[in-house]
């Protein structure tokens, strides 16, 4: 149901998949390490009433990977780029784990070009201390996102390995096209993800140095928290409930990626906020 375009601007390929059905605009950005195949089944669900892009962010997937410059102000930019090329003034946005930290910058940055934010699962809202960044050695060999990094011998290690980690363990078809369309063969023969290097070192520099909230975001938004996420106790989803004025919370089965273990719930948890929402803006 969807098709692969791509955007180029002065210094960046932006790949994008596209659900050109409905008519609401709908924008789904994926999380660090991920690309835009995640939100395949979200996308299908709701592409009757919206119409739905979900673009690869530069590093990723087959957008284009820069040897520098992941600041959000340049993820922002590529963002307001493909939107001016859809002809799109504003629209309603899905973020996932690092792009929920993205979504709460634009709110506040320029927030007449969002609706909506879903934040699902976000992870470092707040600026992070610099004593934290001796650490990412560390977050890089055990955060599950990045062990398809690789290197890999072969595909079939690949697979073996990235079977293993909990949002790819029940194996469904779903999971396998995501697997499958983050991966690819490295000159030198082994097999790795297509997200490089330079992308993770620069998305975590960044993450630590810009704090997600400094006033107060009045645009509607939803929080899902996975059961087995992230955001568990009460102190994770206090800055949430405090700066975000017009928010939802809905608990969802499922771990940091609801939308590939459990997308049934998933995507109805968001239909319905979103159906919510739009109702009452048309209200105003």
């Amino acid at each position: 149901m969807n098709v692969r375009n791509t955007l180029s601007t002065s210094d960046v390929n932006i790949s994008y998949l596209e659900w050109n059905i409905g008519q609401e605009p709908l924008l789904l950005l994926h999380g660090m390490g991920d690309h835009a195949l995640v939100w395949s089944s979200l996308g299908d669900y709701l592409a009757s009433n919206y119409h739905i892009v979900a673009p690869d962010m530069r590093g990723h997937g087959e957008s284009s990977k820069p040897m520098k410059d992941y600041s959000f102000a340049s993820a922002i930019a590529d963002l307001e780029s493909l939107m001016d090329h859809l002809q799109w003034d504003n629209a309603h946005i899905v973020s996932h784990s690092w792009t929920g930290k993205l979504a709460a910058i634009w709110a506040r940055e320029n927030p007449s070009r969002l609706k909506s934010i879903t934040l699902v699962d976000p992870i470092f809202i707040w600026k992070m201390p610099s004593l934290l960044k001796i650490t990412f050695p560390l977050l890089y060999k055990v955060l599950p996102s990045l062990k398809i990094m690789g290197p890999f011998s072969s595909y079939e290690e690949a697979e073996s390995k990235i079977k293993r980690l909990s949002h790819y363990q029940t194996w469904t078809n779903l999971q396998q096209q995501v697997f499958q369309g983050g991966i690819e063969q490295k000159p030198d023969g082994t097999w790795g993800s297509k997200f490089t290097i330079a992308a993770r070192d620069g998305i975590f520099d960044e993450v630590l140095d810009v704090a997600g909230f400094i006033h107060p975001v009045e645009i509607p938004a939803l929080l899902i928290q996975p059961e087995k996420g992230v955001n568990r106790q009460n102190w994770q989803i206090q800055p949430y409930k405090t700066n975000l004025k017009n928010l939802t919370i809905k608990k969802v089965p499922g771990n940091h990626w609801p939308f590939l273990t459990n997308p049934t719930e998933f995507n109805q948890t968001v239909a319905n906020f979103l159906k919510m929402t739009i109702e009452n803006l048309h209200k105003y």
